[in-house]
């Protein structure tokens, strides 16, 4: 197998101011004046929760080890032992909650607004951008903050509170009900909004739910609640017509040529058709995600993009920073002065909630879970295709028997799925998508300390849900089991 070629990058970043702290906040005084169609969409530019989740959910997973030195952050450190996070800055679960919840006040201000407009019809697009926008940070929220969702046990599991009303009293309280009604919240929300979604009107389609943003969400909806037709359904309406070799990045062509700083300023850019939905967040893991102690080193870097069912090598360029921080030039900072003279100022990251890679793995795991062995072929040879090296459609093909004997022969489900999941976690390394699927099956997690300590996290361990803020108890929550 050819391997990927290593550099040394070396960069120099400033260090990074903290943010202020929310349980949830307030519409300002601007947001009552909400009387045109433009102002709306304005306040829905809002309507995104501006945190970051990748830290604290890729410090959770298998992609990541104790390198025994690096930058200690406790978004860091504490998920990797499986603690509660004890930080409420950016990149923190406390963070994220927050900022999930001043989307949430953005969309239902939006919500109001275009209820109580004279001419209603001229809000319908703003309408279906809030609807879909709500119910995302919704569903985000119930995959950090509650189990996955699972028939069996959905209609017991504590939910979290979905909030479709401005709040108008300083200490409101909530119920967080159960993970089955966010769900049935979640799919009402979207299935309102989604015939109401268009393209036009929009500077940038891709700081907002444009149509191929909000049919990925959808499918990413159905594919997290198990209903698989609905998956492929949604995939196909978010590229018809097999449009989805179109929208891969072209890691094996074009991006090859590409520096690391050439790499940082597209991957993340909305010009990168692989794109779909994008949102700026208060943030320093563009900076540190190669730096932090708990994170991938070489031999981690081995495991996820090692071999694969290709027989080829990923085309991925790795690199490093002295001999123990690896990382894909994927997720950069942007560093914003207070002023033109200053040296200090705030740091964002860019983070792509929706691409057109993972909607191409939603519809192979869909496929591969309702038996449509040729479908999902289909779409690992078209990824394939534009992420090994020196790509040969003859030598490199993904055959149904190559991914049995890959995986020792196991059954036919297993051994695509083995497949989709294994490409995708090379495809999203650092990006925190990781997490979600080890919590969806439910796999154990073994995180091994410098010290010699294994620490697992096994299927039910209370710890794979993350904690609620403490502040949320002025709301009338519940914490979660520990």
């Amino acid at each position: 197998m050819k391997r990927n070629a290593l550099y040394i990058l070396i960069a120099i970043l400033p260090a990074f101011a903290g943010c202020e702290k929310y349980l949830d906040q307030a519409p300002d005084s601007t947001w009552t004046q909400l009387d045109t169609p433009e102002k709306v969409s304005q306040l829905l530019g809002t309507a995104y929760p501006q945190a970051n989740y990748m830290a604290f959910c890729e410090a959770m997973s298998d992609n990541v080890t104790d390198k025994g030195v690096g930058v200690d952050a406790r978004t860091n450190r504490d998920p990797y032992y499986f603690n509660d996070v004890q930080n409420v800055n950016e990149d923190s679960p406390e963070y994220y909650w927050a900022a999930a919840y001043k989307a949430i006040a953005a969309a239902n201000n939006a919500l109001k607004a275009c209820e109580n407009a004279t001419d209603s019809a001229a809000y319908s697009r703003q309408k279906g951008e809030a609807l879909v926008a709500r119910a995302y940070s919704h569903f985000m929220l119930v995959n950090l903050f509650s189990k996955s969702y699972d028939a069996a046990t959905a209609n017991t599991d504590m939910g979290i509170p979905y909030v479709t009303e401005p709040e108008d009293v300083v200490f409101k309280q909530y119920d967080r009900k159960t993970v089955a009604y966010v769900y049935e919240q979640v799919e009402k929300d979207l299935l309102a909004g989604l015939p109401l979604i268009r393209d036009d009107k929009y500077k940038v389609p891709k700081y907002h739910f444009n149509q191929k943003a909000a049919y990925a969400f959808a499918a990413r909806f159905y594919l997290y609640k198990r209903d698989y037709n609905k998956v492929v359904m949604y995939a196909d309406m978010a590229f018809p017509t097999n449009q989805t070799g179109a929208y891969l990045r072209p890691w094996n062509t074009s991006y090859v040529y590409l520096t690391p700083l050439e790499l940082f300023n597209i991957y993340t850019n909305s010009s990168e058709r692989a794109n779909l939905l994008l949102v700026e967040t208060a943030s320093p893991y563009g900076r540190y995600l190669a730096q932090y102690r708990y994170g991938m080193n070489y031999p981690m870097y081995r495991e996820i993009m090692g071999a694969n069912v290709t027989d080829g090598g990923w085309c991925y360029p790795v690199y490093f920073y002295g001999t123990n921080d690896y990382f894909v030039p994927k997720i950069s900072e942007y560093f914003v002065k207070q002023s033109v003279n200053a040296n200090i100022g705030f740091i964002y990251t860019m983070v792509p909630l929706f691409t057109a890679e993972e909607v191409l793995f939603n519809r192979a795991e869909a496929n591969a879970m309702l038996g449509n062995t040729a479908a999902v072929l289909a779409d690992l040879n078209l990824f394939a295709s534009t992420r090994i090296a020196n790509y040969d459609a003859s030598a490199n093909n993904i055959t149904l028997a190559k991914c049995k004997a890959f995986y020792d022969g196991a059954n036919n489900q297993d051994a695509l799925l083995g497949a989709v999941l294994d490409f995708k976690r090379a495809e999203f390394v650092q990006e925190g998508l990781r997490w979600f699927d080890a919590m969806r099956y439910k796999g154990t997690i073994t995180h091994y300390t410098s010290d010699g300590e294994t620490l697992t996290l096994g299927p039910d361990d209370p710890r794979r849900v993350f904690q609620l803020p403490v502040t949320a108890k002025t709301s009338g929550l519940p914490m979660n089991p520990r």
